[in-house]
């Protein structure tokens, strides 16, 4: 799908499009990607999600607070491959990845740019999990000390 993304992204990202259809949403979006980083679970993505108490459970829980009124105002005609918001976050991650010096785009990338995707449902759940940009990447930051992307797992950072 893009350059340069591990497969875990890949994984995350036909998770999100799962996620998507589970919604039954014509549409990949924010929350999506989400969902899908709290659900594949290994990245280290998943272990900041976690590690602040923002599970699968509580994130899809305050997903569907802040889409139940939008899915009864919003017709989306056609299929369409990503949100406008979808591509921004990949975008950035992509950016999030080059500026922290790696060659792949991992979870921890996605997070960080769900995080600076400002008025989407993703930043609006993070921020009401209370996660910030700012913690995610002192985590970051801890959790791949002497690290790279490839060794993306609970697993082999434990």
């Amino acid at each position: 799908m893009y350059e340069h993304l591990s497969s875990r992204v890949d994984q995350v990202i036909k998770l999100a499009n799962a996620i998507a259809r589970e919604y039954e949403q014509e549409y990949v979006g924010t929350e999506h990607i989400l969902l899908a980083i709290s659900r594949e679970g290994t990245g280290i993505g998943a272990r900041i999600l976690n590690a602040h108490g923002a599970s699968e459970a509580r994130i899809q829980e305050e997903i569907d607070k802040l889409i139940r009124s939008r899915l009864e105002d919003t017709w989306v005609f056609g299929r369409l491959p990503g949100s406008p918001h979808f591509k921004n976050v990949v975008a950035r991650a992509i950016e999030e990845a080059r500026a922290l010096g790696n060659k792949e785009v991992c979870t921890e990338h996605l997070l960080l740019g769900l995080l600076a995707e400002k008025g989407c449902t993703a930043h609006s759940a993070l921020r009401a999990l209370g996660l910030t940009a700012r913690a995610v990447r002192a985590d970051i930051q801890a959790i791949k000390a002497g690290s790279d992307c490839g060794r993306d797992t609970v697993a082999e950072q434990s």
